[in-house]
């Protein structure tokens, strides 16, 4: 008997305190519909102005078209979150409950691909298109300082080029006093390295002419790159802003494709090889046969130090040509939608809000599921009829009434027609 008393004292407790949790749910059902329908129709003003993002023509139809597709969402979310509430805290077997879970789960996937890249990009779309810019920046910096560099190294082979021309110049002078050949004058022997001397003077004065223009040409890039950094950030329409961005892009590429032409290194490594192949041998003057045998064997000597520097200033100019050559410096625009998922790690709170106000519901869903076994199991395994409102009670006497009503008037004919005793 005790154990009876205390299964039913509990069973009177579970019953009052599942009746509790039902009064705390019905009265936050009065709203949540409310609330749920705020969310969605939030959501849906975020995706209309993601959807406004990518639909390059203003007009009528553009207008409607987004607005039609942001009503859908809002829609969609709307009654995807409903039928979650109402239908996932209710079942109770676990095949249906991870029937349930799964379809949640696929409905947050479908959410996040319809509308919470769009909410991020109307969130965050305008400062993911400046870091766009902003990294093109630094791409394009790189590219005009490394095609900088490489164009003033092959201009400092210019260095080079005037060591070897003076090693001639200083040979010339030599075999003008006799020294190389043996014989003094301004023979076979010196025309040779005078001839010699003179292209390496007239190489020596091109790389000196590109000096300048090298200067010049990367003054202006630093030029455009400043102007290009002042779009990025400064104020005002982003399309605008985006399409002087363009232009400035396109003339920077120009610039850096100019350095790259500057450099001279080519220039080295093509007069190098011209050095040692193209030798114009003079006639032998000497006169006698022992004075030309040691022209000769001089211009012979002259000849294999000829390619000796010739060797020399192709693998300066080598090592130049070797260096890292800049990226290709190509400006892609990009619209506010595609730039928040490209650079989506730099915007986690903007998408963090755009999921968030549509994957909000799904906490509520589950604050339904763990009331709701809570009731269960304050109920027990019996149903409880003890929970009406005043309205199923008055519907309950207006029924027994009835019944009332009707027994009465069948047993009245049958106590007229019943015989006397």
């Amino acid at each position: 008997m005790p154990r009876t008393g205390e299964s039913s004292g509990s069973s009177r407790s579970g019953d009052r305190y599942a009746r509790e949790l039902e009064r705390h749910l019905d009265w936050l059902d009065t709203f949540s519909s409310t609330a749920l329908g705020v969310l969605a129709a939030a959501s849906g003003i975020y995706t209309y102005l993601g959807v406004r993002t990518l639909l390059d023509n203003p007009g009528l139809w553009t207008t409607f078209a987004a607005l039609s597709y942001s009503i859908a969402v809002s829609v969609g979310i709307f009654v995807f979150w409903s039928y979650m509430m109402r239908l996932l805290p209710a079942v109770r077997s676990a095949a249906s409950r991870v029937g349930l879970l799964l379809t949640m789960a696929l409905g947050c996937v479908a959410i996040v691909a319809m509308s919470s890249w769009l909410n991020a990009a109307a969130l965050a779309g305008s400062a993911a298109v400046e870091t766009h810019m902003a990294n093109t920046v630094q791409h394009y910096q790189a590219s005009l300082e490394r095609a900088h560099s490489n164009a003033v190294a092959g201009q400092s082979l210019a260095r080079d080029v005037a060591r070897v021309r003076q090693s001639f110049d200083d040979l010339s002078q030599q075999e003008a006093g006799g020294t190389l050949s043996g014989f003094s004058g301004r023979g076979a022997v010196f025309r040779v390295l005078t001839q010699k001397g003179a292209e390496l003077q007239a190489l020596e004065a091109q790389l000196a002419g590109v000096a300048e223009p090298i200067e010049t040409t990367f003054a202006d890039g630093n030029a455009i790159l400043s102007r290009m950094r002042g779009t990025s950030v400064e104020p005002g329409p982003l399309e605008d802003r985006t399409v002087r961005f363009s232009e400035d892009a396109v003339q920077l590429a120009g610039l850096i494709t100019q350095l790259r032409q500057l450099n001279p290194a080519p220039l080295v490594a093509r007069a190098a090889k011209d050095l040692s192949d193209a030798v114009v041998l003079p006639e032998l003057d000497g006169s006698t046969a022992e004075m030309r045998a040691g022209q000769s064997s001089t211009i012979n000597s002259v000849l294999s130090l000829v390619e000796q520097r010739a060797s020399t200033l192709t693998s300066a100019a080598a090592e130049v040509e070797a260096l890292p050559q800049p990226d290709e410096a190509v400006y892609a625009p990009i619209s506010a939608a595609d730039a928040v998922i490209v650079y989506a790690g730099n915007f986690v709170p903007a998408w963090a809000g755009a999921i968030s106000i549509d994957l909000l519901p799904a906490v509520l869903v589950f604050i339904i599921m763990v009331v709701q076994a809570a009731i269960r199991r304050g109920r027990g395994d019996h149903d409880s009829d003890e929970r009406m409102t005043v309205g199923e009670l008055r519907a309950a006497l207006a029924a027994a009434d009835q019944l009332r009503r009707a027994d009465s008037a069948a047993e009245a004919p049958r106590a007229l027609t019943k015989p006397d005793s």
